[in-house]
């Protein structure tokens, strides 16, 4: 059962953002410091985060809990409601899914960093230095397509 009330979780839920959050904006400071100019939400299909167009790299910021990282302690499932989220999981990732399954197919690089990965950055200096370099390797690297950090 959940432990606040109805009234209380829909103002929690209402409070977060989709856009410009604390991890976007982590991850788009690094990539500008590292010379990276991008665009954001950019129409292209399924709307990255960031577009590095020069690259031909779109770039997703995905939250844990909002799309399922697989044995992430972030993506739990809420103990009430369990048939609406789940369905609302369930949609999410398949229109991931069918994200990169377009993109790829049109040729465009597709980088995933998650959003504990982004914490981790935060805390730890070599975690972070680590995660730049293999950002930077995809990135330049025109063989490799899909990468999730």
């Amino acid at each position: 059962m959940d432990t606040i009330s109805r009234e209380k979780r829909s103002e929690n839920m209402s409070r977060i953002k989709s856009s410009n959050t604390k991890p976007e904006l982590y991850i788009r400071n690094i990539l500008w410091r590292n010379g990276y100019r991008y665009r954001l939400k950019n129409s292209i299909y399924g709307r990255p985060d960031i577009w590095l167009r020069k690259y031909r790299t779109a770039i997703f910021v995905h939250g844990c809990f909002w799309h399922r990282h697989a044995g992430c302690k972030y993506a739990y499932t809420p103990k009430s409601n369990i048939q609406f989220w789940q369905a609302k999981f369930d949609a999410n990732t398949k229109r991931d899914a069918d994200v990169s399954k377009t993109l790829l197919s049109s040729g465009v690089k597709i980088l995933i960093i998650w959003e504990c990965t982004i914490k981790q950055m935060m805390t730890d200096k070599d975690q972070c230095d680590s995660v730049i370099i293999r950002m930077n390797s995809f990135i330049a690297d025109a063989e490799q397509h899909y990468l999730e950090l």
